[in-house]
This record gives structure tokens, sequence and C-alpha cells, in this order.
């Protein structure tokens, strides 16, 4: 995830085979708005963002009221990419800024909480160089290509854009969002890729330059060099990803404005919506002025949902910042103008980014073929990122690449009104964060969740979209026959696609029955409330917490409390055998433990004396979950008086079991 919106400019075709004039062939632009919802715009109904050339596109366009996107930003860009799904092509996950796993490494993580019944897959973090994008198809074809903004599909050299078929590419890595809205960018030539320099071929310009115009005038000068050449330009734009860089005149004329819908109010999007839809004016007028409106296909959509859950007051990840903690400048000018609210919101829909409900992966699309395509025309179809990549070939008569799968459809039947699409459903793929599978059939759609979880207990939900587009009521009980029905599609997608199904997971523990409070959970009383053993037994006795492993590893998992790093961990420990005690954390953002690293230790002598272990956990940002490793495999034990964190915040959490 992040919003992303696709433009494709593609210019009015002869009625007769593409091939047969190679000349009269569109060009096309792909324009991505990053993290960018269904309802942020005006053609989409929104009544408080201003986005008049969005408006002005969708009078020129056909606008789809049904589009979909896997519910973060790498996935759907590889989509595009490659026509396939996320998982088939293996991303399925916003990864793409993080170092590619080893050369044969397991696919799922070493291990996964005794509180998961599952080891769910990991996502590839990189664009596989063995798939041929639409930028090396369209480059065979005689296409200059070029690639601007936002990638985030791989870091290393051999997995940029310019070796996935792109001549020109401006962009930098890693980049889950942009270097900085305004210059200096912070881009280095010489920086190691992953580590704190973003490297890529962005250059600094005037100091406060905005990079959302800046990425524009590329594409401008794009446009101007290859006016005369036929050209395949990919603009991914970085707003409205966060950092949230706006233009503050723009964002105090807004905090002056309400929604009359009362869902929308935060004037920081506002404001970068704005300077989106400037850019998308401003290459609409070039198209205009170079004489290449009629020959270019456009096609606007988003990479997933809106976000709706950054910088709320309930953000974990920002709530406790320090005041000099490198984000807090960001986050203070956040809440200075948003206040608590999160970027947008994605109402009548639910949910929204990461969320594999409607408002996570419904997106805006809309577009535009002069001569080809009904002006201000609407298409109720059921479409899909999947469908991009065969539209494109198709349109400009290019053939699929030989040996590689794809799994969307061309949409040109339906843009020229010729007919309707003949496909019995689409899926997104989703094993992550809150794991899910989803499939829309009709107006019918099913969630398949392969375990509860603590905010979404079924594990079948079943929407009537036709009638509940914003998910209210899970029809699974009154209509069984409907989901088995889609289950069966599920399990064919599975088959076919060779999706990397979860797996179970070895070191499962059934909860005690009954008991759903932490305290409860671990078998102990108040004292401890908070503490959950894993891989052993815990109780009080005589003012001590006594633990005794059932295990090879066992620790006193914890995850009251989100401090922020570094942490200081205190423990009284008595250990009659000696060994090591352990600390490991897993920061906010962090959906698991990493394999490597994050743990810091002290050795016990084998006295049976009280001893004091004192661990320095350099942890940045607000901490997660906390492990306490303790020296008590398969039977010994351990006492423990106390147990103390406390954070750089001035925030501490202490247990002391005599009292």
């Amino acid at each position: 995830m992040t919003r992303l919106y696709l433009i494709l400019l593609v210019g009015v075709l002869p009625l007769g085979p593409l091939h047969a004039d190679p000349d009269k062939r569109p060009n096309v632009i792909v324009f991505l708005v990053d993290d960018m919802g269904w309802m942020d715009s005006e053609p989409y109904g929104s009544q408080y963002y201003e986005t008049p050339n969005m408006t002005r596109l969708a009078s020129q366009s056909m606008r789809f009221t049904q589009a979909y996107s896997v519910p973060l930003c790498s996935p759907t860009r590889a989509t595009i990419q490659t026509g396939q799904y996320s998982a088939r092509h293996g991303i399925t996950s916003a990864t793409g800024h993080q170092p590619a796993a080893a050369r044969g490494a397991s696919p799922f993580p070493e291990k996964a909480p005794p509180a998961s019944r599952f080891l769910y897959p990991n996502s590839k973090n990189y664009l596989d160089p063995g798939l041929v994008t639409v930028a090396e198809v369209l480059k065979g074809e005689g296409y200059r290509t070029g690639h601007f903004g936002k990638w985030h599909l791989g870091i290393a050299p051999g997995h940029r854009p310019d070796q996935h078929g792109y001549e020109t590419a401006w962009f930098c890595v890693p980049d889950p969002g942009p270097p900085s809205y305004f210059s200096p960018y912070g881009v280095s030539f010489e920086g190691k890729a992953g580590g704190k320099t973003k490297v890529g071929t962005i250059t600094d310009g005037a100091e406060g330059e905005y990079i959302t115009d800046r990425l524009t005038d590329e594409v401008l000068k794009f446009l101007e060099t290859h006016r005369d050449e036929r050209f395949f330009l990919n603009l991914c734009q970085y707003g409205v990803h966060g950092p949230w860089g706006h233009k503050e005149a723009y964002t105090a004329e807004f905090a002056k404005k309400t929604d009359p819908r009362g869902d929308q109010r935060n004037p920081i999007m506002a404001s970068m919506l704005r300077s989106v839809d400037e850019s998308l004016g401003r290459i609409l007028d070039k198209l205009d002025e170079l004489g290449l409106a009629d020959d270019t296909l456009l096609l606007f959509t988003s990479d997933n949902g809106g976000n709706v859950h950054s910088n709320r007051e309930d953000d974990r990840k920002t709530a406790n910042l320090k005041a000099d903690h490198p984000k807090s400048a960001a986050i203070r000018d956040w809440r200075k103008w948003a206040g608590g609210e999160g970027p947008t919101n994605n109402a009548p829909l639910r949910e929204g980014k990461g969320r594999i409900y409607e408002g996570g992966q419904r997106v805006p699309l809309m577009i535009r073929w002069p001569g080809r395509i009904a002006a201000g025309s609407t298409s109720e179809e059921i479409v899909s990122a999947i469908d991009y990549f065969p539209t494109i070939l198709d349109a400009v008569g290019a053939a699929r690449p030989d040996g590689q799968v794809v799994d969307g459809v061309s949409l040109l039947p339906v843009l020229e009104g010729k007919a309707a699409l003949d496909r019995e459903a689409i899926f997104t793929w989703f094993p992550h964060l809150i794991p899910a599978v989803s499939v829309r059939s009709g107006d019918w759609k099913l969630i398949y969740r392969w375990e509860p979880h603590r905010e979404y207990p079924e594990t079948r939900e079943l929407y009537d979209l036709g009638k509940d587009p914003g998910e209210t009521t899970n029809l699974a009980k009154e209509h069984p026959d409907q989901v088995a029905r889609l289950e069966k599609l599920i399990e064919r997608f599975i088959a076919e696609t060779g999706a990397i199904a979860p797996i179970p997971n070895p070191a499962y523990r059934e909860p005690a029955p009954g008991n759903a409070a932490a305290g409860k959970k671990s078998g102990v009383t108040k004292a401890a409330e908070g503490l959950v053993p894993k891989f052993c037994e815990a109780k009080l006795e005589e003012g001590l917490l006594k633990v005794t492993g059932t295990g090879r590893r066992p620790f006193l998992g914890t995850a009251q409390g989100r401090f922020e790093g570094p942490l200081e961990v205190r423990v009284e420990i008595q250990a009659p055998a000696g060994g090591v005690v352990q600390c490991q954390w897993k920061e906010a953002d962090q959906e698991e433990f990493p394999q490597e690293g994050q743990i810091v230790e002290q050795t016990l002598s084998a006295t049976g004396d009280w001893q004091v272990v004192e661990l320095d956990l350099p942890l940045e940002g607000v901490g997660g979950l906390l492990r306490l490793h303790l020296p008590a495999a398969d039977g010994k034990t351990v006492a423990i008086r106390s147990y103390r964190i406390a954070g750089a915040d001035g925030r501490v959490k202490e247990w002391r079991f005599g009292e």
C-alpha cells in the first residue's frame, strides 16, 4: 500500500487490426496515485476534496464503479506490470522496499506465535526478472518507455525499473513513501539501498520544490522528447502516501471547509489531492498542446483503498513519540491541521487500506480513449488490476508473452460497448496483517479466513454487495449454498495460481477454554496480569513468580504498553542452574518478530543467588510485543521477584510479585 492512480492514455485506433498500421498505434500513459480511495474525488462522490481535472477526465472517459486492487501497493503494482494475480507472482504485501530473501529460503517464517494456528507465507520482495512486464512488451514493439516516481518492486540493482523494460527511469529506493516531499530530496548515488540513505535517479530541484510538481515536470519533458514517437509512460505519483508533505497554503483553505456528507475532513489529504489533480491537469493540457490527446489511451486508478488508520489519535505508531523523535515534527504538523483524523474516510465502504473489505480494495478507475470510448459513460462491470496488462497489449496489437500466464482479460469489448465480460469471479489473495482471501462473483462476495481474529471472529463472511456495499450484514449462515459454491472457487483459484497457502503452526497451543483476558489466559492471577507464558507454566508462590519450562525456549510475553524506545528492562531473578536471559522485541509496525537481531541478553551464574538482569533495548520508534526468554527449558524452574520495563518517554510498567 500507499495510494496509487493509474492513467493509461492511448490514442485513436483504426477499426481494423492494429498491427496492420503500426504508425497508428496509441501511446499509453499509466498514471498511478498512491493511497487514493474510491471516494477521494468529485467524480466518485466526494463533496470535500476538490478535483476538477479528475472531473474533467471523467467527462471524457468510461468511469468504472466496481474496480478492484489488492489492499496494499506492491502487489497491485506487480499485477499491473504483469497481468497476474499476486498469488501467482508472489508479491503479496507492501515489502518492495526490503531486501530479497536468500535463494532457496523457505517461503514461511521460521516460527509463529503459539496463539496462531498457522504459519502464513512471506511476501516476495521484488518483481521476478523472469516475468515479462508491459514495458518490456511495448519496448519490443518499438515504444519508448519511461517510469517516473514510486517503484516499490525491489531495491537491488537488478530489480529496479531500468531492468524491467524502462529506458528512462526517475525513481528512488527504498520507497514505501517519497524520499521527501520537498527538495532537497535526500537521494544519494553512493548510499546502500535498504539503509538510511535513499538511492536512485531523482535529482534535487530548487529548495522547497514539491515532488508532485517535479514528477510532473519530468513527465512533460518525456512527452516533449518523444512527441514524434510511440511511447509508454508509467507515472506513479507519491501522493497521497506518507509522510504527507503538503502545501500549507492549500491546506489552510481546506481547514476552513466542511464536508456536507460529514465523512471527509482532513485538510492535509485535501491539499495533497489538489496537487495530484493539478498534475493530472498539466498532463492532459500537454497532450492537447502537442496534438497527442487523440493518440493516447488514459487509464486512471489506485493501488489500494484509502488509508483510514495512520496518524489517528489511537495510532500506536505515533501516539507516544518523544519531542526529539525524527517523526515528531511531521506528527505535530499533522495534529495541527488534521487533529485526530486519519488520512481519509471511505464511507459508505467498510474500512480501508490493509483490509480485505471494500474500502481496502475497491478503487477508482477511469479510462479515456477519444473516438473509441463513449465520453462520460459509466460501467458497473467487475474489473481488476489484472486486466490492465491485457487491455494495453490488446490496444496496441501486441501478442501476450510466450509462456507467461496472464490472469486478466482485455477490457476493450467493454470500453467499446461491444460486449460484457464473461468471467465467473475475481479474487483477492491477502495472507498478511489479518490474513484472508476473498472472491467476488456477481453481487456475492465471500471473505475466507483460515482462523478467527480477535477483531473478526467469523472465518466466513458473505455479503450481497448489490444490496449491502458497506458489508454490514454477514449472510453466511443464511446462505450456506453460496458459501459452499464460493469456497470451491477459492480452492480452484489456489490450485490454478500456485498460491502458497498457510500451513499448520507446529508451535500452536490451544488456549485455555473460556479464558480471554491476558491474565486468565496466562493462568496466573491479577498480580501478573499482562504477562503471557509460552512454552512454560507460571504460578505465584510465596510472593514470587515461578516459571517452569514445558518446551525448549520458554518466555514471558507482554503486549501491555506501547513504549517509545530505547527501552530499559530490569529483572530480579533466581536461576539455580544459571543460563541466559534474553529480551526480544517487535516494533509496532512489524508483522512478525525478525528472524535475526532485535534481541539482547545477559548470562546468569549458577549460584542460586538472586541476580539482577539489566538490559538496554536499542529499538527505534514505538515498541510492540516483548518477549522475556528465561533459562527454564525442559522442566527447569526459575523464580522472578520483579520485572520492570521503562520507555524513553517516561512510561513504566512494573510487576512486583511480592506485593
